[in-house]
């Protein structure tokens, strides 16, 4: 449109399309600007960014520009697949989800005692960095002498608990020693995007009854839990899958972090009539129908996720330009990735990892990481470029499971 018709301008409209909200560029609407200002003045000044009017038509177009920035914040927000922060936060409502804030790293705890002794849960142990971790629930030592149970680290956040590195903190008679043959499962900070994302999806079912995907969204909505594998056998007969045994006609649940009763619970509200369990851990549970004046009880079984350490070696090509942090900074790195703080996919129940997850965090760290070879595995010196993890193990890892050659 001509700039000296009135009502009219000759900067170009946002447009709303099939393939969403539509900005002009940014130099066109400048050009608009220019045009317009000029035809107010009768088409005889000069146009120069410099001049007084191009410095107005350039204010003009970063004020444009900035508004459908935001309205296309607005759009992309109300997008599953694009949304973070309040937006996201509001989608989430939608699916009677909120955000989790911070979870705590969960230790698997092997007692040492007498026979028959009772650990309570909320028993408090500790780290050599002086963190304490509290009992999820009792853990009774049998007649070898051991028990094994969760502990959670009383402080949510990222808080790294390398094996071998817990003792006794709260004395309990009978009760003579306590270690983590694995690392903890690592907690983290207020749930992220991509984390927010992927739980929202696997809740979509939460209200339906049976379906698998059920089951996960209510185990996954329990307190504590930080993550969660369901799957079933509807064949006669026992079935191996990814290394777990799952009897006939059954359900298996592999949950780490939350308490053993309001897991089971969350399993019976979602699991259909008649279905049996295959799992370590068993709970009896009242239903919690309001229509019973005396509730019927139901024996739920599922196991905990066995804590599996992972090692990584990174090989790096030496340089002048290497610098002195290098190796703390690798390992930050690829912990970053593990645990999903760099943003991405953090490692989970029955994963198969792969060791090209850690490229890009590394060659972020700037120009001087030459990398010669990721490698992966379930034991130290591994050479292989994937890792495949069984349905009732949670991938851990700590520092000294990366192990960083320049050479």
């Amino acid at each position: 449109m001509s700039g000296s018709s009135t009502g009219t301008t000759s900067v170009p409209a946002p447009s709303l399309t099939d393939s969403g909200f539509v900005v002009p560029a940014e130099n066109a609407m400048l050009a608009g600007a220019l045009a317009d200002i000029s035809a107010a003045f009768g088409n005889n000044m000069s146009t120069g960014l410099s001049t007084p009017q191009g410095q107005l038509a350039t204010t003009l177009t970063a004020i444009l520009g900035d508004a459908y920035d935001q309205i296309l914040a607005v759009f992309n927000g109300v997008d599953p697949a694009r949304a973070s922060g309040r937006m996201q936060d509001a989608i989430g409502l939608l699916y009677f989800m909120t955000r989790r804030g911070a979870t705590s790293t969960v230790v698997t705890i092997v007692c040492t005692g007498a026979p028959g002794t009772i650990v309570p849960a909320g028993t408090l142990i500790q780290d050599t960095s002086g963190n304490q971790y509290a009992a999820d629930g009792a853990i009774s030592i049998d007649a070898t002498g051991a028990g094994t149970g969760a502990f959670s680290c009383v402080v949510p956040g990222a808080i790294q608990c390398p094996s071998n590195s817990v003792s006794v903190y709260q004395s309990i008679t009978g009760l003579y020693s306590v270690n983590n043959p694995a690392a903890g499962v690592t907690g983290a900070d207020q749930e992220n995007r991509v984390d927010f994302e992927e739980r929202r999806q696997e809740s979509v079912a939460a209200n339906s009854v049976g379906a698998l995907a059920a089951i996960l969204g209510s185990v996954q909505a329990v307190s504590g839990v930080t993550d969660a594998y369901v799957t079933d056998n509807d064949t006669g007969s026992a079935v191996t899958v990814s290394g777990v045994t799952i009897a006939p006609h059954s359900l298996f649940v592999c949950v780490n972090g939350g308490s053993d009763e309001d897991i089971a619970l969350a399993i019976l509200k979602k699991k259909a009539p008649g279905c049996g369990y295959t799992g370590t851990t068993s709970v009896t549970v009242s239903d919690p129908s309001a229509a019973y004046s005396t509730a019927p009880q139901y024996l739920v079984s599922f196991t905990r996720a066995v804590a599996t350490p992972i090692y990584i070696s990174v090989a790096l090509k030496s340089s002048s330009a290497v610098p002195s942090t290098a190796e703390t900074d690798v390992r930050n790195s690829v912990l970053a990735a593990f645990n999903g703080t760099d943003g991405g996919k953090r490692a989970r129940i029955g994963d198969l990892l792969f060791a090209s997850r850690y490229y890009a965090g590394i060659a972020s760290l700037g120009t001087w990481p030459e990398i010669v070879e990721i490698s992966i595995g379930l034991a130290a010196n591994p050479t292989g470029f994937t890792a495949q993890l069984q349905i009732d193990q949670i991938p851990t890892l700590d520092a000294s499971g990366i192990t960083v050659t320049i050479a």
